[in-house]
């Protein structure tokens, strides 16, 4: 099974289970638990949520999903919305989430893009919560390569284990500046979309269908979307979060 380390030292599966949209339809509940659930048994550790999934139902949804199955393997990862990432919002947020989640601390929390909010000010609330022992570490998502240098100009900027951002197939801009920062910082990079939303995003409509892919799938006695997922994860420092 491929690996990332993070630079606080969790060593993790590559391919974690995203959760958007999770819980926005009640009928929908006992299957998506189910496929967290077989997502888990099938070995991902990370399961990816924030507060702004359904205003914290998918949180709920992850909280009990997760409920009776051992903590300590299991890499929970939550976000905060830019419009509470100030010092005292962000530590109401966190609690909350960690209520929603039925759990007494997080592994991962993110500032979910950056807002108004001064950054140094989101990070030092991250240190806090770091330093209570109720958080692993923090992060960043949507971080392009100026807000990056931003943060990581910052006391403790360099305690930043990931920035999650869209990362697929047919849409490759990171590659360029922000990839290779990511890399020399010792930043992981967590792929959202990986799957460009089962093939329905603009730049990746139709690649379910596409004959590359397809040539190189059935070559390999594979799936277009393993293909895609393998791709995404190929360089050891990218965790895929395709959605469960």
């Amino acid at each position: 099974m491929h690996t990332i380390t993070l630079a606080n030292g969790s060593t993790l599966p590559a391919i974690g289970l995203g959760t958007w949209y999770l819980g926005d339809d009640p009928s929908l509940r006992s299957d998506e638990i189910a496929s967290l659930v077989a997502g888990i048994e099938a070995g991902a550790r990370v399961i990816d949520t924030a507060e702004m999934y359904g205003e914290g139902r998918s949180e709920d949804l992850v909280g009990e999903a997760i409920a009776g199955l051992p903590r300590d393997q299991l890499h929970l990862v939550s976000k905060v919305l830019p419009t509470n990432a100030g010092r005292a919002r962000l530590r109401e947020s966190f609690y909350a989430s960690l209520d929603r989640l039925r759990t007494d601390y997080l592994d991962t929390y993110l500032l979910h893009w950056r807002g108004d909010t001064p950054l140094a000010e989101t990070v030092e609330a991250m240190e806090d919560l770091v330093d209570e022992g109720v958080l692993r570490g923090w992060g960043v998502s949507n971080l392009d390569v100026g807000d990056m240098r931003d943060l990581l100009a910052l006391p403790d900027g360099q305690n930043c284990q990931v920035n999650e951002v869209l990362y697929h197939v047919a849409s490759r801009g990171i590659e360029y500046e922000l990839a290779p920062m990511l890399r020399q910082a010792d930043v992981a990079t967590m792929a959202y979309c990986p799957l460009a939303q089962g093939a329905t995003l603009r730049e990746g409509a139709g690649l379910f269908e596409n004959p590359t892919l397809i040539q190189i799938a059935e070559a390999h006695e594979a799936t277009v979307p393993q293909v895609m997922l393998a791709w995404v994860i190929r360089d050891g420092h990218t965790l895929a979060i395709p959605r469960s």
